[in-house]
């Protein structure tokens, strides 16, 4: 009897979890030459600058679902209620570990990211990728052995659509808090087709490096002056900063124009995807 009972506990204290995955979940579930390293300084993270060695790398040449993101304090409820009986999340090998720690594919995805913040051109590192926001990630996402677009592109189809068309196909894409190395994409970032209107689609794309304790998403992508971070947090997707002077929460990617506002990344997001199944 007291083998069954002190199995009861474990359930109850991680029974909290099922509900909260169970509501936060959507459904809508070669060989490459290489040159001499050259050092090229670029941003570390915490604002320090480093010399991270480079390599030339040569490469081959649907409305989201509504927004459910789930509040810090439940999750933090339910964090607290599972170490009671698997320790904090930061013992090594505990319950928690596995469910928060990125993967090794992450990782790689992310530290090749870092190496390319500060890069005003893509350029100087590959001439097999466009210098744009798909040609970014693409170069992040071949460090984990992945490519992106090996699945081809359609008749009038931009490289950003080919990827997320790629990512529901597979169910990585998602609407839960994302995990460091996932996709994120935005939409009707730019006037792509002219006409002066949003109607553009999918426009943009990034990866994420991390989520702080209130939500803010940062993220590394190719913008207008190079590759750089910027922040999304979905819980005030219209505000910029949270209060005046004080931290942004949301960067602006589309500028003002002639008729036409500035808007934040909250405004134009459409949804994240994780690399697994890529």
């Amino acid at each position: 009897m007291l083998p069954l009972m002190s199995l009861r506990l474990p359930l109850l204290a991680v029974f909290p979890l099922g509900l909260l995955v169970g509501c936060a979940t959507v459904t809508p579930r070669p060989s490459e030459p290489v040159a001499a390293p050259e050092g090229v300084t670029v941003a570390a993270p915490g604002g320090l600058a480093a010399p991270v060695p480079v390599t030339t790398v040569e490469l081959g040449a649907g409305p989201a679902s509504p927004t459910h993101w789930v509040s810090a304090g439940v999750l933090e409820a339910t964090l607290r209620a599972a170490e009671q009986v698997t320790g904090p999340a930061s013992t090594t090998g505990r319950f928690w570990d596995v469910v928060l720690t990125p993967t090794r594919m992450s990782r790689s995805i992310v530290q090749r990211s870092l190496q390319l913040v500060g890069m005003r051109s893509l350029r100087r590192v590959s001439r097999g990728v466009p210098d744009d926001c798909s040609g970014f990630v693409r170069l992040a996402y071949h460090s984990a052995g992945i490519d992106l677009v090996a699945h081809g592109f359609r008749a009038g189809e931009n490289a950003v659509s080919a990827i997320f068309r790629r990512a529901v196909e597979v169910g990585s894409v998602h609407h839960q808090p994302p995990r460091p190395g996932d996709l994120v994409f935005f939409r009707e970032t730019y006037d792509r087709n002219r006409d002066g209107r949003r109607n553009d689609g999918m426009t943009h794309i990034g990866v994420v490096e991390a989520v702080d304790a209130h939500g803010t998403v940062t993220f590394i992508h190719r913008g207008g002056k190079g590759v750089a971070r910027g922040r999304l947090n979905l819980s005030f997707p219209s505000r910029h900063q949270l209060e005046q002077g004080g931290p942004v929460v949301n960067d602006y990617l589309r500028p003002a124009a002639k008729g036409s506002r500035a808007y934040l990344a909250g405004e134009l997001f459409a949804a994240f995807a994780s690399p697994e199944g890529l």
